[in-house]
């Protein structure tokens, strides 16, 4: 039996919540807590010890003896200076008043008097005190509600209050402020399995239908149908009849392979596409674009030696234009396409086998196409090509596609393929560096996208090297400090082995986000950033304007968000997700946990309902309405009875894998897998 000192203040107060390197166990608090593991631990011995037979009510007592773990519990538990032994239930809604999040609008007090008012609780924290208020409980036999106090009025005036401006109550669950409090992280991101391939790329149809291209790092493209939210259909991808198949043309390796594709904004009409993907021109005679190390930014491939078996520039990063004319009445009901290439934007050889990034996407409000390009590997970026102004390494390119130029024009200019420079272009005036150059000074820049409501928000996650995983704002001209920084912390490259030698730049632009390596994966040491989406649908209101990224290795997902908005104040904190048990493909779970068994996040996609997606080893996953894993979110209308996640409650936590990352090996086998470990 508990004694009585285990009430006292000093064992029920915690001080200011700390960051948790893991979740509790017993209680549901992942991020930041008030209890540490052991703390954790003598709650749950307490709960034990109360021997509650009543699954409702043992369910209610939990989270009350939790709440001391609660980042608010100094409010909680101490009313007018008054410390208390149960924190201050809420007995009434929410005063307008109030900070407090609309989600604690329920009479709690009052639920747990009807729940438990027969029940039998041994040492119940609801004993009265000697003054017949809330205090230290007097040691008693009694053991039912009904048996210590006289009514419910009597017991809800004694535990019970309404949350103000200057205090906070507790309504079953982890206390959130509203908007005008400090940003808090949604409870948790549900998904339902919709496709059991696993893709590169997405790219949302054109026309604004329901239908989405996937792609492959081998090389093939397919149209997909996405089912309606709720629907609880599968998509629709029949992976024996591709859209496109381009293997013939694309080199698949470890780290090479179709790196990225766009669509043309106006493909329901021209049946434009393109494909960027790496080839090897020992193997095709397509492959044939002039070497990134040379004379222009003093490198000379001949002192370089090889990398892994390859030769300088045997590899290069390829942009292909093809047709979906003729293959349908109009480009808009193509269902497949011919694989010759229309027209060769781009070709570049690679100097080593990493870090050469490539994915392609068109501007929503210019039209023109973004290529995002890696520093070319090699630690430490040895040639300094990122921060060359005359190199296009380690930068995003902006193209023209639309409008091409004469063979005398391209060699004029000295481009590197069938395209033309925008006028706007930061560089395009200057003859002596390179004017497809949007943005440079990045290592790896792996998945980019545009917010759909305010496009002036480009994106983009960079990977690191060894210590700093980024998220960054793009902008025109902007230097985003590698090699230099990695990430905000300074970074000492290796002695050069020639090339530029420009100086540390004096404006590099610092990351909106990001994390440390040890924070997601302590025992492996390593990282891997992939970017994501700002969060626009409206299936998740509680999502709604977060930017959504994940980590390859650790299972982890994040959520960022800007505050207030248009400040460039962005913050972010890793969130738990789950799967709902009625996802139209049954997930697995991560063993003896929880976690959906994702395996590796590669890239993150949108469709036309600005639905997003994750594309992982094990499959496709749809963001769905947070109450189909048991998730609360005030904003949302739920409409139908939710579903619990693949094991009951949705106690599933990101963070499960940082501790225990050789429970996911079995998927290591893929080769998109092996293509993510070059990044490092």
């Amino acid at each position: 039996m508990m004694a009585q000192d285990t009430l006292k203040p000093t064992k029920i107060y915690p001080g200011a919540p700390s960051t948790l390197s893991s979740p509790l166990k017993f209680c549901s608090y992942n991020e930041t807590a008030c209890c540490n593991s052991t703390e954790d631990l003598q709650i749950q011995k307490q709960f034990q010890t109360m021997n509650i037979s009543n699954s409702g009510c043992a369910s209610l007592v939990k989270s009350v003896l939790c709440a001391r773990c609660d980042p608010f519990s100094g409010e909680l538990f101490t009313v007018d200076s008054v410390p208390r032994p149960v924190p201050l239930l809420c007995n009434s809604t929410v005063s307008a008043n109030s900070s407090q999040s609309s989600q604690e609008v329920n009479d709690f007090c009052s639920n747990i008097w009807d729940t438990c008012q027969n029940v039998s609780i041994l040492n119940s924290p609801f004993a009265p005190s000697l003054q017949g208020q809330a205090g230290v409980p007097v040691k008693s036999n009694v053991s039912e509600l009904t048996k210590l106090w006289q009514s419910k009025a009597d017991f809800c005036n004694a535990f019970g209050g309404a949350s103000s401006d200057g205090s906070v109550c507790f309504g079953g669950e982890p206390v959130t402020l509203n908007d005008s409090g400090t940003p808090i992280p949604p409870h948790g991101l549900c998904l339902e399995k919709i496709g059991n391939g696993s893709y590169l790329n997405m790219v949302a149809h054109p026309d604004g239908s329901n239908r989405a291209f996937f792609s492959s790092q081998q090389g093939k493209i397919w149209l997909a149908t996405i089912p309606e939210q709720g629907s609880g259909a599968a998509m629709e991808l029949d992976e024996s009849s591709p859209f496109v198949d381009l293997t013939d043309e694309v080199h698949f390796d470890t780290a090479f392979g179709m790196m990225g594709m766009a669509f043309h904004p106006n493909f329901a009409q021209n049946g434009r596409f393109f494909a960027s993907f790496n080839c090897d021109k020992v193997k095709w005679p397509g492959c044939t674009g002039r070497c990134s190390c040379n004379s222009d930014v003093n490198c000379d491939p001949s002192k370089i030696g090889s990398d892994n078996g390859a030769q300088p520039c045997q590899y290069q990063t390829v942009i292909a234009e093809y047709s979906a004319n003729g293959t349908a009445s109009q480009p808009s009901l193509a269902t497949s396409a011919k694989p010759s290439e229309v027209r060769r934007i781009f070709t570049m050889g690679l100097p080593f086998t990493a870090h050469h990034g490539g994915q392609i996407l068109f501007g929503p409000e210019d039209g023109y196409l973004y290529h995002m390009m890696g520093d070319g590997g090699g630690t430490g970026d040895p040639y300094n090509f990122s921060q060359n102004k005359k190199s296009l390494l380690g930068k995003i390119m902006r193209l023209d596609v639309d409008n091409v130029l004469s063979e005398a024009e391209i060699d004029k200019l000295v481009l590197w393929g069938n395209y033309s420079i925008p006028k706007d272009n930061p560089f395009s005036e200057d003859p002596e560096l390179r004017p497809e150059i949007w943005a440079l000074g990045l290592r790896n820049p792996w998945r980019c996208s545009f917010d759909s409501a305010r496009p002036s928000y480009f994106i983009c996650a960079d990977v690191g090297q060894d210590l700093y995983e980024e998220v960054d704002v793009i902008t025109k001209g902007g230097n985003y400090g590698w090699s230099f920084y990695e990430g905000p912390y300074v970074f000492t490259p290796p002695k050069s082995l020639g090339g530029n030698t420009s100086r540390k730049p004096t404006d590099p632009i610092f990351p909106i986000m990001g994390y440390n390596h040890s924070e997601v994966n302590k025992k492996e040491g390593s990282a891997s950033i992939t970017g994501g989406y700002i969060y626009r649908s409206e299936t998740d209101p509680c999502m709604f304007g977060r930017y959504l990224y994940g980590d390859l290795y650790a299972g982890a997902i994040w959520a960022g968000s800007e505050d207030p908005e248009n400040s460039g104040n962005f913050s972010s904190s890793k969130i738990p997700f789950s799967c709902g048990r009625d996802s139209p493909i049954a997930c697995s779970s991560v063993p003896d946990s929880s976690l959906p068994a994702l395996g590796y996040i590669f890239s993150f996609g949108e469709d036309n309902q600005k639905d997003i997606f994750i594309l992982a080893s094990s499959g496709v996953y749809r963001v769905v309405r947070p109450s189909r894993c048991n998730y609360t979110c005030s904003k949302e209308n739920v409409t139908a009875v939710a579903t619990p996640g693949p094991n009951g409650s949705p106690s599933s936590h990101a963070t499960w894998l940082s501790s225990h990352p050789s429970k996911n090996v079995v998927l290591l086998f893929s080769p998109l897998v092996l293509l993510l470990l070059s990044f490092v």
